[in-house]
């Protein structure tokens, strides 16, 4: 019987100091997205997709994380005083009853592998799925995560989520080469980080969305350190190829780089342009600015 996704890690202990000074105390997760923090998105998403535990790995000056989906006592008594259910109801309702938050602290910042490994004691030997809130990813009423434990829970295998980049960027991601299975789906038969672009076995590129199985653990524990002095996730993964089946999954949806204050900016754009209550203002604002630069 093939187990079922429960469990999402969610790191965060990252710096953000592409977007200093506004993480100097604040973390790059809790930036908004219109009236949502990027971490909230991240949740919303791992929920979708029937997970019912969220594991955050957390660092120094991350305790807005977990205020923000701890019950807020003062401020639900002061919103229902004024009469303010709606917002009542966003308060409230941020994540659901059935859903429990754990943090663990990353004492070290020793790359993703380890705050992945981190999550051991919680995970064991159960599948789970790792979700980094800097890749917001719209999946057009179908989450990325829920496309990957449907897939998941077809295969019985680990899923990673990838997208084709220019060739020449690719030293910015890890980069994986497949055997093609159908339009979308392939299984790996190999991954690198941060390759050259001469050197690059394709332009696939893995985005911040992965379903392993528990025993990536035992072998995150026994990794060293590889690109970047860092234990990363993608050694892991490329010996957890050698013994079992890993697939790549071109998800359907668009990925906004919000780790990028250009991908930030165009997140915010069309998330705005959705948003029932701004829309159509903000469409109109749009159309006069973009009349005023022309």
């Amino acid at each position: 019987m093939i187990r079922p996704v429960r469990k999402a890690v969610f790191p965060v202990a990252g710096l953000g100091t592409r977007f200093l000074p506004a993480t100097k105390a604040n973390p790059k997760e809790m930036l908004p997205i219109v009236d949502k923090p990027l971490i909230q998105y991240a949740a919303e998403e791992a929920v979708e997709a029937g997970i019912t535990e969220l594991i955050f790995i957390t660092g120094r000056n991350k305790r807005s994380i977990p205020d923000h989906f701890d019950k807020a006592y003062e401020l639900e008594v002061e919103l229902e005083r004024g009469g303010k259910a709606a917002m009542l109801d966003a308060v409230r309702g941020i994540l659901p009853a059935n859903v429990h938050c754990i943090y663990i602290r990353q004492a070290e910042a020793l790359g993703l592998g380890h705050a992945v490994l981190c999550a051991q004691p919680v995970i064991g030997d159960e599948p789970f799925a790792v979700l980094l809130a800097d890749d917001l990813i719209d999946g057009g009423g179908r989450g990325c995560v829920r496309q990957m434990v449907d897939l998941y829970a077809e295969h019985a295998c680990g899923v990673i989520a990838v997208e084709r980049i220019p060739r020449q960027d690719t030293r910015k991601y890890g980069i994986v080469e497949i055997e093609p299975l159908s339009e979308r789906l392939g299984r790996m038969t190999s991954i690198v980080e941060k390759p050259d672009p001469a050197q690059a076995p394709s332009n696939l590129a893995v985005v911040g969305r992965y379903i392993l199985p528990g025993a990536i653990m035992a072998i995150l524990a026994n990794t060293g350190r590889g690109a970047g002095g860092e234990i990363q996730l993608t050694d892991a993964i490329a010996t957890l190829l050698g013994r079992e089946p890993v697939l790549a999954w071109e998800f359907q949806g668009r990925r906004y780089d919000c780790g990028s204050k250009l991908g930030y900016l165009e997140a915010t754009v069309e998330y705005a342009l959705k948003h029932p209550e701004l829309a159509a203002d903000f469409a109109a604002f749009l159309r006069e600015r973009a009349g005023t630069a022309s």
